[in-house]
């Protein structure tokens, strides 16, 4: 993917490699993607980096206190992530955006170990339906219990997931891609709810770690029981 390059980035040398997670090694709350952009993180090396998706997904994080600035062009710009790690389900940039079942299966031990190295996550968000499933696929690997045990992909829908004492609350959103924020499906005051949301079970006050549902409503919809897998809408890139 790094020698096919785009006519604005002609002269840029492509990362064209596998990109690394970035973010905060201590993070309480991880984000995961599809994978990297064929013109932004394949390009630049770092996630969500220097295309349209960043664009939207850096300055919410910028406005809900996660990143140090809205901005992220290149590895260099001085952007950091404060209690907030993004990686992706893939590693590489895939063919037209869709990486095949074999690579998110070659790429899902990675995402194991950076859930592993966050001894201290409470909340996981997915970036798009493949990104939410990697996350959930992550907690069944390591014995969490799952609250609702069967779900369907849904802006806000939610997953808790426990372990002994420990629990850890997936949070679906649409993917920030270009498609999903020029035609609406996904708006900054939508994707702010999500951040607002993930603030409230941050600074959950219940004992059991329950964030006051009442207060969430308008941050979240409930997981909708299913019997299938996660359903991808063709519309939520990466």
């Amino acid at each position: 993917m790094a020698r096919d390059k785009k006519r604005a980035h002609r002269e840029c040398e492509y990362w064209g490699r596998p990109v690394p997670a970035f973010g905060d090694s201590h993070a309480r709350v991880m984000l995961v993607g599809l994978a990297p952009g064929a013109h932004g993180s394949n390009r630049t090396g770092r996630p969500f980096t220097g295309d349209a998706s960043g664009g939207f997904l850096y300055p919410a994080l910028y406005r809900a206190g996660f990143a140090s600035q809205p901005a992220a062009t290149d590895r260099d710009d001085g952007l950091e992530l404060h209690d907030c790690l993004i990686t992706a389900a893939a590693r590489c940039a895939p063919p037209q955006n869709k990486p095949s079942p074999q690579e998110l299966r070659n790429c899902f031990p990675y995402l194991v170990e950076e859930f592993d190295a966050l001894s201290q996550l409470r909340v996981a968000v997915g970036l798009g339906a493949i990104g939410f499933t990697a996350i959930v696929r992550v907690l069944r690997e390591r014995g969490f219990t799952l609250e609702p045990a069967e779900w369907a992909f849904a802006h806000g829908a939610e997953v808790r997931a426990r372990s002994g004492k420990r629990i850890v609350v997936a949070i679906a959103s649409y993917h920030p891609s270009r498609q999903n924020t020029n035609t609406g499906k996904l708006t900054a005051p939508m994707f702010d709810a999500i951040f607002t949301r993930v603030r409230q079970l941050l600074e959950g006050s219940e004992p059991d770690g329950r964030a006051d549902r009442a207060a969430a409503a308008p941050a979240r919809r409930s997981a909708r029981p299913s019997s299938s897998r996660a359903r991808v809408d063709s519309s939520e890139k990466r």
